[in-house]
Parts: structure tokens; sequence; C-alpha cells
């Protein structure tokens, strides 16, 4: 495989890597226009390759698989695509469970796709199917039942599982997690007006969860083991907005909550914590993290850490497999997140086609909706050390915090008011440079007009 030197611009809001004299006119991920790129060092890269009729195998139907079959079919109109799903259902759009788990969002319109889009674009869909092992010797998928599946190139996008504490009780009746469609429909089963619900860990996942079935009308308690919720994305001054916040929806919050039982006989009753306080609760959901589902490339011989470890064009240590999404590792980040996903897909789509494309990384960002005040979390916004100097007001009954390291924008809070979530994400991923700009009294307000501007 032969290289190729060239200019290279990135795209300010996805990451997404262009190699040419100028700018793309638009962002092939995210469609963003050419002032959203930026020229940074020049890369090398492979050489172009023709997929002819490539076997391609994508182990994983949420929108970082789907997202690679949509790429690789517009990139390889002549190739077999085979896309492999756990669940019995049609790939859906896992984003909005916490919606559907409000009352917000129907059912039917969940679907990322149509079954006859699928077939249309001649994409061989299989539900409810199993990958037991990788043969990476043989270039092969072997299934759950015998079958095995060649492939030229691999996807392997099939993301994460909640992660459950070791404590007794998780396996009570009524205890639940929230991961697929099946999860949200038991739950909904079972809450209605007026039943204590208890959700354990305070994080987004668990606070949407809670915003969820306060809409439903439960009464629900967050237990959060760390001392504010939150903690990996807010500081403690944006952490209390939003628990100011949740007391208007009559959502209670316990904080340094670490649970050391779920009590009950046969159906759950309560949340035990370690200091002795006892939380009534006739459903638990558990909302504490999740980890990668690496097994299959692990036990393939993979290099696996906090996900599958890939490099800028998402291969794996083996040339032929990818891995996306929540699975997937990259410059030591494993986002976790619905639009790195989706990213990461069309990426690796393309790459496995043969159209070289690299991911240049992105700042994590976080997105909280249900609530009835939006957030986003980008970046850093807990200072390291000295360097770093956080600008923060409280304005329009919100909360916003610009945090800077030698003068350049490197994090941002906004609760309450999004209007800046594009020119905060462009200005944090390209670092943007406000040294002359700022001064000692410099206002959260004047940093404000200036990203607006951007």
């Amino acid at each position: 495989m032969g290289s190729h030197s060239e200019t290279t611009w990135r795209c300010s809001i996805c990451g997404f890597l262009h190699y040419g004299n100028e700018a793309p006119e638009i962002c092939p991920i995210c469609d963003a226009p050419a002032a959203d790129f930026k020229e940074i060092e020049t890369a090398v890269r492979p050489e172009r390759r023709d997929p002819g009729q490539d076997h391609f195998v994508i182990i994983g139907a949420g929108i970082a698989g789907v997202s690679a079959a949509e790429a690789l079919r517009g990139y390889a109109p002549n190739a077999s695509i085979v896309l492999l799903s756990m669940e019995e259902e049609i790939p859906y759009m896992r984003l909005n469970l916490t919606r559907l788990l409000a009352g917000e969002f129907v059912e039917k319109n969940l679907p990322l796709h149509t079954q006859a889009w699928y077939e249309e674009h001649q994409i061989d869909l299989r539900l409810g199917a199993v990958a037991q092992r990788v043969n990476l010797t043989e270039k092969q998928v072997e299934m759950e039942g015998g079958e095995t599946i060649p492939f030229d190139k691999l996807i392997v996008a099939t993301g994460s599982h909640p992660w459950i504490p070791p404590v007794p009780g998780t396996d009570l009746k009524n205890v639940f997690s929230v991961r697929t469609i099946d999860d949200v429909r038991q739950i909904l089963g079972v809450v209605k007006p007026g039943t204590r619900v208890a959700c354990i860990g305070g994080g987004i996942l668990g606070l949407e969860t809670a915003g969820a079935l306060a809409k439903q009308q439960a009464d629900v308690t967050v237990l959060e083991a760390f001392d504010y919720l939150m903690p990996m994305q807010l500081n403690p001054a944006g952490s209390d907005v939003l628990a100011t916040h949740l007391q208007t929806l009559d959502i209670d919050v316990v904080t340094n909550a670490i649970a050391d039982c779920i009590i009950g006989d046969g159906a759950v009753s309560g949340v035990h914590l370690k200091r002795g306080l006892l939380i009534p609760a006739e459903v638990v959901v558990i909302t504490a993290g999740d980890r990668a589902n690496a097994e299959l490339l692990e036990q393939a011989g993979l290099t696996v850490k906090k996900g599958v470890l890939v490099d800028n064009f998402l291969r794996t240590t083996h040339p032929d497999v990818y891995a996306v999404g929540d699975v997937a590792e990259h410059d030591g980040v494993r986002y976790g997140a619905w639009a790195p996903a989706m990213y990461m897909g069309k990426i690796a789509g393309m790459n496995a086609a043969g159209i070289p494309t690299e991911f240049g990384g992105i700042p994590r960002s976080h997105l909280l909706k249900v609530l009835g005040k939006p957030m986003l979390s980008i970046g850093t916004v807990k200072p390291a050390d000295g360097s770093f100097r956080a600008i923060e007001d409280y304005a329009e009954g919100g909360y916003r915090m610009f945090m800077f390291r030698d003068g350049r924008l490197v994090g941002c809070l906004l609760i309450g008011k999004l209007k800046l979530m594009k020119p905060v994400r462009k200005a944090v991923q390209a670092s943007q440079n406000m040294k002359d700009f700022l001064t000692l009294e410099t206002s959260a307000a004047e940093v404000a007009v200036y990203l607006a501007a951007l």
C-alpha cells in the first residue's frame, strides 16, 4: 500500500480530515461548510483502492453500524454488505429512548430506516443474529447456530452494555437498566403515577431517565455516589444550577449515595446506602455508566483497553478490521456518545470502501435533554492546574462557563440556553486563540458575543 502527502484540513465540528489544496465545500461526514475547516499539519494516508465486489460484514446495528453501512453502499455500489443485529427490532434511534420513556416520542418513529430501505440498498440486514467468534485467520464471522460469514473487511460496532454495580439485589424483580427498546417497554409496564423510583447514577442517562419518569408522574429519587451531579460533565457550580432545576420537577437528589444493596422479597422495595440511609423504591433503574462490548475482538487477539484500540483510520491492530462507536478507543478516548459514533461509522465505512479518511478526534461533548433545561458540556470543564481560567455567569436563569488555557478556549458549559452550541463546538475543536481579546475584566457576556460572531 502506498502513501501520499498533502495539505490536511480538519473539520471543526466532527474532526473529519480532508486532504487537498483547499478545504472541501461541504464536510462529507457532518455537512459543515468550508469555513468550518482549519488547515493543520501535513499527514500521510493510504492510497485509494477499488472495493469492487468485496464482502463487508458489520457487527452491530446501532447508529455506528448503520452509518457504516450507508457509507459503504455509497462508495462501494457493487459490494456485498451484511449488517448483523443482536436485537429483533429493526435498527432504531437509541438516542431517543429516554424521550420514548417520557412519552414525548412514539415507538413507530424510532427506526433509523424502514425495512424497505435496507432492501432497496441491497444491505443484508439480519435481526436476532448473534456473532460468537471472529476468526481472523480465515477472515470469517462464526454465528450462533453454526453459520460462518466470510469478509474482506469487517466493521465492529457492538456498542456497550450497562455497568451493573456488584451489590446484592440487582437480580430482583423491577430492577432495570436503559439500553434497549425492550428495557423501556418493561419500565413503562410497571411505572404508574406515584410509583417510587430510584435511579442509581446521576450522570446524563440517570438524569434523563429521572426526568422522563417524572413526566410519567412517578415519585423519583436520583442517587449519585459523588458529592455533586454529573461529575464527569459538570463543575460544582453548574451542578448546583441543575440540582435546583430538578427540585422544580419534584425530583429528589441524594449525593454521596453509594448503594451497598438493593432490598426486597422477590420484588424490589428499596435501596440501602453505605451511610445507613434506606431509600424506598418499587422500581430501581441502574444508570451507572457502561462498558464496551469488546469480547469478540479481545478473544480474537486484538488489543483492548477501555475499548478496542483503533488508529486515525479506525483500524484495529488487524488492517482489515475496524471498530467504531462505543466499542472503540481512539487516542485514549472511548466516546460513548451518539454524534462521535455516527461520524466514526461513516469514516470507517469510507475507509473500508477504499476511500482513505482520517478521524482526527473531537472534544468530548455531552447534551442533556428531557429535563426542560438543556445542557451542553464540551471539552475541559474543570481546571487541572493554574494554567486554566474559567469565565462564568448565571445569565437568563441558567449558567455558562468558558474554560481557557493559555488564552485558548478548551471547554464550555451551557445550561439553559444553547444558542452558542455551534460556535462553541467550532471554537473548542479549534482551540480558538483569544489571547488578544482576553483581559482580567473580560466577562462571560463578552466571550459569548465574540463566539457568536465566529
